[in-house]
């Protein structure tokens, strides 16, 4: 965890630094915000900005997002002044830390950032073979390609094989090949020059120099667009980089983790992915089963999350009761571990009395999880089967239009999030992106993120 604090270090703000310290941060101070973003475009990176309100916080967010230096802020200054923190917040950062310090309030913060909810737990042996492997080949320099569904882990497994690494002091630097525009991945990877396009106000330091000693995780690397993974296998093959708009190779020693949730070999096939890249980065397949082939992860994952949850939200701890127990193991769980960690911390806000029962176990739209279990194991109806075998409503559509409505409708399933429509779609996040923007620009209501189109239409 890499804390950069900006502002003058007095009394109180020295005291925030040695307990952040003291919980395993490692701080870097800077007097104020052009020091800061010199630092950041050198590659010195950091998990975290702590930034004193006498800062112009609006200015550094202004400047960050100008460079796409992604990283959040939280803002600190002594007190509790109202105008103070909803200034802060309005600019751009993430929380309002008041000072003197409050370790347990710092703790937290450090904790929210670094993720450290995210453990890796394991029961289930199918899922204990994936980690010996990861074991074994983890003091290797192999590149290592983790694959399997969306919210599985593999983000997870990386950081496991980091921390069990000879690289484990060094940096553990992730790069969302599916988050970041295509136009600027590039330059996110490998840094670039100042004057290399416009925008580019200053030299800055890719990911590829800020991993320098440690490792660099690729995630989704299937997103990549194929021209940028020339330049990747490159950088792998010959442990050197060219910035953009650099004329100097730069070398650099890293290891690379690459995670997808599609079939790279088929992508290969497809002509999306190049064939001498997949070589490279599969030196060691890691592949992560879905949560629905480990049920012994199941429970032990939920009773984290909901030990985990109760302490954040400050609410009892409540066991998992029998009931929930039973609900929880009947369902498929087709968003794997991502879509139990959401349950659950709804589920602890839901319950009553000694423990969490099924009533608490819901689904994003409320329905029970007892209820979905149901249906997706009862047989389909008669009337069902004939609609299916005779096209049903169909009929009359045509094919974009019958593309348009399951595009849709499996993202009205998915809450919005492109990333699992696009798994359950058997698409790339690219291609979906680019079918949702089309249907938008012929008006078409389509939802966002944690929305479905019912809510839309609703406003």
């Amino acid at each position: 965890m890499r804390l950069l604090i900006i502002g003058q270090l007095g009394g109180q703000l020295g005291a925030a630094t040695k307990i952040a310290m003291d919980r395993g941060a490692k701080v870097t101070h800077v007097d104020g915000i052009a020091p800061a973003l010199e630092l950041l475009r050198t590659g010195r990176g950091a998990d975290l900005l702590m930034v004193e309100v006498s800062q112009d916080i609006k200015s550094l967010v202004v400047q960050l997002e100008n460079e796409h230096i992604c990283v959040p802020i939280v803002a600190c200054g002594l007190g509790t002044d109202a105008n103070a923190a909803v200034a802060a917040i309005r600019a751009g950062a993430k929380e309002y830390l008041p000072l003197p310090p409050d370790a347990d309030l710092i703790a937290a913060v450090l904790q929210a950032v670094a993720d450290d909810n995210h453990q890796l737990i394991a029961r289930d042996q199918v899922m204990l073979n994936v980690i010996a492997l990861a074991d074994q080949v983890a003091p290797s320099e192999a590149s290592i390609l983790i694959t399997g569904e969306s919210g599985t882990g593999k983000e997870v497994i990386a950081q496991y094989v980091h921390q069990k690494s000879s690289r484990a002091d060094k940096p553990f630097i992730s790069v969302n090949c599916a988050a970041i525009p295509e136009n600027l991945l590039e330059s996110e990877l490998f840094g670039h020059e100042k004057g290399a396009f416009t925008g580019a106000v200053a030299r800055r330091i890719g990911k590829f120099e800020e991993a320098d000693g440690g490792t660099l995780l690729l995630d989704e690397i299937s997103e990549m667009d194929v021209r940028l993974q020339a330049k990747l296998l490159r950088a792998i093959q010959e442990r050197v980089i060219d910035r953009v708009g650099g004329n100097k190779p730069i070398k650099v020693n890293i290891r690379i983790i690459a995670t997808s949730n599609r079939d790279l070999a088929a992508e290969v096939k497809a002509g999306t992915f190049r064939e001498d890249l997949l070589y490279r980065l599969n030196v060691v397949n890691l592949k992560i089963p879905p949560l629905r082939e480990r049920p012994e992860d199941i429970l032990a994952l939920a009773e984290h999350f909901a030990r985990h949850y109760a302490e954040v939200n400050a609410v009892p701890q409540r066991p998992l009761g029998e009931s929930a127990r039973q609900g929880l193991m009947g369902y498929a769980w087709p968003g794997n571990v991502r879509e139990l960690e959401n349950t659950i911390h709804r589920s602890v806000l839901l319950a009553q009395g000694d423990e969490i029962a099924v009533e608490a176990i819901r689904l994003p739209d409320g329905s029970p999880v007892t209820a979905a279990a149901g249906a997706s194991s009862a047989p389909m109806s008669a009337s069902a089967a004939e609609e299916g075998a005779e096209g049903g409503n169909l009929v009359g559509k045509t094919v974009a239009e019958v593309e348009r409505d399951l595009i849709l409708d499996t993202l009205d399933h998915c809450l919005g999030n492109r990333t699992h429509a696009a798994n359950i779609l058997g698409i790339s996040i690219r291609t979906l992106r680019n079918k949702l923007k089309q249907y938008g620009d012929e008006g078409v209501a389509v939802p966002m993120p944690g929305a479905m189109r019912s809510q839309l239409a609703g406003h």
